[in-house]
């Protein structure tokens, strides 16, 4: 059970209580797990756009993958996955604000409402689509002809978020990531849901995160590294986030 009040922060379990004032990080840490889960109950993140397209995902999500981008400032960003195009035009904002970058989607349906709007959005030319399933050799292939060697890469993941499907995109697209550079593991908080609504009890094991452990755990060149925060004064060191262990990073 947990207890809140304006001052106080309190967990009982067993029999056992515990109490964090509400000032500290481990009743942010609390609190954040509720809103999150919260969130995930109510659709939260169905509410945005980005220049006027859709974007489903939570905004400290977009803010903190937007400070990788500008550190690293690639010379393109893939995303598998494009949905409404939402983030698709975020990555372009990037590109055009560092006046550097290119954004290649890849999806296996890319609706002809969704195709038209990207097409005919402002920052379509720092936008190549490509419409096929991101796990066959052939879309990588397409994906890789457009990258020219020795380019600076980010790669974000986020189509098909079984483990499976997951493992076969990293095997495929960490060939593209620059050494310091990325590739990025979404909604991995599928396991951290289990028995909320829109939830499947196999996500428990069959998410993105558990694709990622296995990941790194044979192939040495990347790690799970979390970005350090380019500013921080404050006392919260941890992400509040639908992408736990997202960042791979590749040191060798």
């Amino acid at each position: 059970m947990i207890i809140i009040d304006n001052e106080t922060v309190i967990l009982q379990e067993q029999g056992s209580e515990v109490r964090y004032q509400i000032g500290t990080p481990e009743a942010f840490q609390v609190l954040s797990e509720l809103w999150l889960r919260s969130g995930w109950d109510t659709k939260y993140v169905y509410s945005f756009s980005w220049l006027g397209r859709p974007i489903i995902q939570l905004p400290e999500d977009m803010v903190r993958i937007q400070e990788v981008v500008f550190d690293i400032k690639p010379d393109f960003i893939v995303e598998t996955g494009i949905a409404h195009g939402g983030s698709l035009v975020f990555y372009a904002t990037l590109c055009k604000a560092m006046e550097h970058g290119h954004v290649i989607g890849v999806d296996i349906e890319i609706r002809p409402h969704n195709k038209k709007a990207i097409n005919e959005h402002f920052l379509k030319p720092y936008i190549t689509t490509i419409e096929g399933d991101s796990t066959s050799q052939e879309t990588f292939d397409a994906v890789r002809r457009l990258i020219p060697a020795g380019s600076t890469v980010v790669v974000m993941l986020d189509s098909n978020h079984t483990k499976e499907h997951v493992l076969k995109e990293l095997r495929l697209y960490s060939g593209l990531v620059s050494i310091g550079s990325y590739i990025v593991v979404m909604d991995g908080i599928m396991s951290k849901v289990v028995g909320a609504p829109r939830s499947s009890p196999d996500w428990a094991w069959d998410n993105p995160m558990a694709a990622s452990k296995v990941f790194v755990a044979i192939n040495p060149n990347f790690e799970i590294v979390e970005p350090e925060f380019l500013f921080n004064e404050g006392q919260i060191t941890d992400r509040v986030t639908y992408w736990p262990g997202a960042y791979l990073k590749r040191v060798s």
